[in-house]
């Protein structure tokens, strides 16, 4: 690959990575040309673009050292194959994916990986994809917002119903006297 070429494709990695919120890195050896297509397919409905990364070019883009240490660590540590999912979307729908794949396919096995350029591990991307999608999470807190507001409501209702409770049983009385 000549200088010119490799400059190119460390500027686009380098754009990916600037616009990406998670990019998940994985060991690929053994995977098949249909399987990485099929993942491919199901990480496109996330979001989520998968490009094989060639590693002197990744270390050229964090040669510099723009993404902070831990993505210069984790790009000097890469040996061996290298596929990154760099997730645009939602980064745990992306992991779910990507986790659920690697289960079904025991060729891809997860590797240390990026969340906002901070370095975390396999397991930490596997606890990723066990998170709730953000719209659960939105509901959750919204539902945990509304809770007060709601049972206030419900005591203000039924104030009157209790009254209306209290004042006949001291008719009640007044009439049994």
């Amino acid at each position: 690959m000549k200088r010119e070429e490799k400059s190119a494709l460390a500027a686009e990695v380098k754009e990916k990575f600037q616009k990406a919120k998670v990019a998940i890195f994985a060991d690929y050896k053994g995977l098949s040309a249909t399987q990485a297509d099929d993942l491919r397919k199901q990480l496109r409905a996330t979001n989520t673009k998968v490009q094989v990364l060639k590693n002197n070019v990744a270390r050229l883009v964090t040669k510099d050292g723009g993404f902070g240490p831990d993505a210069k660590d984790l790009m000097d540590s890469v040996v061996g194959p290298t596929l990154v999912a760099f997730a645009f979307g939602d980064p745990a729908a992306a992991a779910k994916v990507i986790q659920k794949f690697s289960k079904d396919n025991e060729a891809l096995k997860l590797k240390d990986s990026l969340l906002d350029n901070k370095k975390i591990s396999a397991a930490a991307v596997e606890e990723l994809a066990a998170l709730p999608s953000k719209e659960v999470l939105l509901a959750k807190m919204l539902g945990s917002i509304q809770a007060p507001v709601s049972n206030f409501v419900g005591v203000l209702a039924a104030l009157p119903r209790s009254l209306v409770t209290v004042l006949s049983a001291i008719e009640k009385k007044k009439a049994g006297n």
